[in-house]
């Protein structure tokens, strides 16, 4: 009691000291110089510079917000990011201190996936995640793997939008947000930079990058190469992970001022991966027990293991003719997933015990023989690839600028799980058969092929109806069309060749007003639309089956001041969400229901102090209010965030301490609302830069980071899997991670 009352006597001296500085910036409105406007291009000029560069509030900022910005916009940069990115550290970890956001990997910092990324309370599926502008995900549930692509050493920012964007913002599913990431850009000096790091838990990381600088002998082409070699025993018991990531990105000047560039990545991933435990569990084998250690158990991780190989390329111009510019991007990504689990890890996870749950009492089936004793599990393959372009198009028009383009995109996956006995190496299991007397109907529950089309053509006029004042309207026409030809489908165990297809106009209006060169204010009005995901073929009656197409309307507004020491920003907004999805845990599955109506409203608060040159203080908050048509509670959910912090830099020094706060939540419908309280993890990073005269490397840097600095281990969370007595199986924070980082540039 005495701990949360303290937590709320620091968030509130964080907001008071907020509005503080909000009623200082109307006070000095009238005596601020005027920097100049930026354009809405993205152009800046000299004036701006100074109040955003290096040395600024802006520039130390954990994340800051463009005075340009029509949305609130969360910008992170990538100097924020070498600074304090964990080893393996993905996007969500990055983003995972901003307000509105509630991310946490059980397993470590980029050690698993994160189960519980949430924006203002929409799960992974309803919002977007881009690279380099470029959307991508799984077209089963628009859903996204964060351990299988982009590693923090190639990532250049993130700009995590907290709404549905202008008619510009494409992607499968925009209403929720847009988490968009970006690649590092190639340097003009060549060199080759040796970095690793070493942390608890047998965590190790080794990589090199080289870049090629500008080449002369070929046309001042310049470009990098990076390898990254992460491994991990895990906080949570027997729950390893491999890692090794390849990312390339070349960038050459054709003719006079058109610019290609090319980029590269492949993944390969091996990981254990656990489903949480029971309050008897923890209790017997501590909070970090994740798998078993044996072969008699369906937990056993020997049982419960994933191979992923995945890759993403884009072929990128930017040219222009006449006063037509162009920015056209052709792409490819794949997703190979070999995984496998025991039937239901939850039962079992004591030695010897419940493997026969979920089977007949004979147990596991073979050849027509039973063997009651045998642990059984199951085989799955999920594998797409999608092919796409990217097209975005202006041209200077009247007093503004016209913006249209359009996406494509054509994604195709194949599915298959299967029935096993793990004690007989994997032999088909009869037992739990879906149709059919015998044959593969017997032992397969899905052997699935499926296309997904996405089609958004956009259009809009940014209006320049002052020299301080944009308003832009826009409309996207948004297509979605799935078909199916699968032996068996999931659900229904039949053969399905079908097709349905969903399509929406979405109009959007957004406007920027610059009260002075510091202080801008900013509206949006827009409608979002996400098609359904594959769950609703796996009804006998596809089409008229429960999950219809989900849409949001967005009402938003704010404001935004910058200057050298100062960088402040709010937000209020509203959303009403109609057709709302909610997904939840079902053993190891995932099970949706539709709740109908909700309606959102809430804001954020954010702000970076430099108090003294070379310190800056931080801090956010984050509001969000839900009500539901049907009175269900959806899944972590937190009402506040809040984030307070200092950094400190200078040439050599750089240091960061920043807690976050989540506040209470429910673990859902689908879970049996369980509540959990609110907990804060604080995070130190420390580094230092030294030139050290040495001939084989002219720069070295040293770090120390330490995660969850208090080691908080509060219960935060449970996915719906179940042991055989239908306990839940919970999640504990993982405790503080220690991890020591070099870096040599030869």
């Amino acid at each position: 009691m005495t701990n949360t009352l303290h937590q709320k006597r620091v968030l509130s001296t964080v907001v008071l000291s907020v509005f503080s500085a909000i009623a200082a910036m109307n006070a000095m409105a009238d005596q601020a110089m005027d920097v100049g406007s930026v354009a809405t291009s993205g152009g800046t000029n000299a004036m701006a510079a100074s109040v955003t560069g290096k040395g600024s509030a802006t520039y130390e900022a954990p994340s800051s917000m463009s005075m340009d910005t029509t949305e609130p916009v969360f910008n992170i940069s990538q100097h924020f990011v070498e600074e304090n990115a964990s080893a393996g550290s993905n996007y969500s970890d990055i983003i995972s201190f901003l307000p509105s956001v509630n991310s946490v990997d059980p397993n470590g910092p980029g050690m698993m996936e994160t189960q519980s990324l949430t924006l203002r309370g929409f799960q992974d599926g309803q919002y977007n995640v881009t690279f380099d502008g470029i959307p991508w995900g799984d077209s089963n549930d628009f859903t996204h793997h964060s351990t299988s692509y982009f590693m923090a050493q190639d990532i250049g920012g993130v700009a995590v939008d907290l709404g549905p964007g202008d008619a510009s913002n494409i992607g499968y599913s925009t209403f929720g947000g847009t988490i968009a990431i970006n690649s590092k850009n190639p340097t003009n000096a060549p060199g080759t930079t040796a970095f690793g790091s070493f942390g608890s838990w047998n965590t190790r990381l080794l990589g090199a990058q080289f870049d090629t600088g500008s080449m002369q002998n070929y046309g001042d082409a310049k470009g990098y190469v990076s390898y990254k070699s992460f491994a991990t025993d895990g906080y949570l018991t027997n729950s390893a992970q491999r890692r090794q990531n390849l990312f390339m990105k070349f960038q050459k000047v054709v003719g006079e001022d058109s610019l290609l560039t090319f980029v590269a990545m492949g993944n390969k991933l091996n990981q254990n991966v656990p489903y949480g435990a029971t309050f008897q569990q923890m209790a017997q084998f501590g909070r970090n027990y994740g798998l078993s250690s044996d072969p008699n158990s369906q937990a056993f991780y020997g049982y419960n293991y994933d191979d992923i190989t995945s890759d993403f390329e884009y072929v990128g111009l930017k040219t222009h003719f006449g006063e037509l510019q162009l920015d056209n991007k052709l792409y490819t990504y794949a997703y190979y997933h070999n995984g496998y689990n025991g039937l239901n890890p939850g039962f079992g996870t004591y030695p010897g015990t419940g493997n026969g749950q979920g089977l007949p009492q004979t147990g596991t089936v073979v050849g027509g023989v039973a063997y009651p004793n045998d642990v059984p599990g199951q085989a799955m393959t999920m594998n797409y690839r999608s092919v796409g372009d990217l097209l975005r198009m202006s041209e200077a028009l009247g007093r503004g600028q016209l913006d249209f383009g359009a996406w494509l995109d054509y994604q195709t996956n194949n599915r298959s799980q299967i029935e096993t006995d793990w004690t007989l190496n994997q032999a088909y299991n009869t037992a739990n058969q879906v149709s059919g007397p015998s044959g593969m109907l017997a032992y397969t529950d899905r052997l699935m092929q499926d296309t997904l089309t996405t089609l958004q053509p956009y259009v809009q006029y940014e209006w320049k109806v002052a020299d301080n004042w944009v308003v832009t309207p826009g409309l996207k026409y948004s297509y979605f069309k799935r078909s199916f030809n699968s032996a068996v489908q999931q659900g229904t165990g039949a053969p399905d060749n079908s097709s349905e297809s969903w399509a929406k106009l979405l109009p959007a209006l957004t406007t920027n007003y610059k009260l002075s060169g510091n202080w801008s204010f900013y509206a949006e009005y827009a409608e979002g639309f996400m098609a359904p995901n594959m769950n609703l073929f796996y009804k006998n009656s596809p089409q008229t089956g429960s999950l219809q197409p989900q849409s949001t309307k967005n009402y938003q507004m704010g404001t935004v001041w910058t200057s050298h020491d100062l960088s402040l920003s709010a937000d209020l907004y509203r959303i009403d969400f109609t057709n709302k999805i909610n997904s939840y845990g079902c053993g190891i599955f995932t099970c949706f229901n539709n709740v109908g109506g909700v309606k959102y409203d809430g804001g954020e608060l954010q702000g970076t102090w430099m108090v003294v040159k070379g310190l800056s203080l931080y801090g956010n908050l984050g509001i969000n209010n839900y009500s539901t048509s049907d009175g269900s509670i959806l899944p972590y959910t937190p009402h506040t965030t809040a984030a307070i912090g200092a950094i400190y830099e200078d040439s050599k020094w750089y240091a960061s301490l920043i807690a976050k706060e989540v506040g209470e939540r429910n673990s859902g419908a689908g879970n049996g609302n369980i509540p959990f309280g609110s907990y804060t993890v604080t995070d130190l990073n420390v580094s230092y830069k030294v030139d050290t005269g040495w001939n084989w490397a002219k720069q070295a840097k040293l770090g120390l980071q330490v995660n969850n600095l208090f080691n908080r281990n509060d219960i935060y969370a449970t996915y719906g899997a179940t042991d055989q007595n239908n306990n839940p199986l919970y999640f504990g924070l993982p405790e503080r991670y220690v991890q020591a980082n070099f870096a040599f540039t030869f």
